[in-house]
């Protein structure tokens, strides 16, 4: 089976529009930077390797640190899809942080994006 197309896209190349998102809508950069972090466990410098050395997600997923054990806490639905059902496991984590970045976008608070 092919890879689907967002595998393959540098992450790079998809978090300014991360950025944008939460920008438009009054939250920061930083605040989507704690969002990757915290699912990730990339601190800021991993983060910023990543996206300078234009990895794909697939890449940015298999040398994230640390994925986050609450990640499974993160449920909804992302372009008509709820990720809890989503069984490829990168599919899974891309909507992930997709889903984080919505609920930044929406106002929530960070505390409860965190699942703490």
């Amino acid at each position: 089976m092919a890879k689907h197309r967002i595998f393959t896209t540098a992450f790079g190349s998809v978090y300014p529009h991360y950025v944008q998102k939460a920008e438009r809508k009054n939250r920061t950069k930083e605040e989507v930077d704690q969002i990757i972090c915290w699912l990730t466990g990339y601190d800021q410098a991993g983060l910023q390797q990543q996206i300078e050395q234009e990895n794909d997600f697939e890449t940015f997923f298999a040398q994230a640190p640390a994925y986050h054990p609450n990640s499974s806490l993160i449920k909804g639905v992302v372009c008509g899809i709820r990720v809890e059902e989503i069984e490829d496991p990168l599919m899974q984590k891309i909507r992930h942080l997709d889903k984080l970045i919505d609920e930044l976008a929406k106002g929530k608070a960070m505390a409860k994006i965190l699942r703490q």
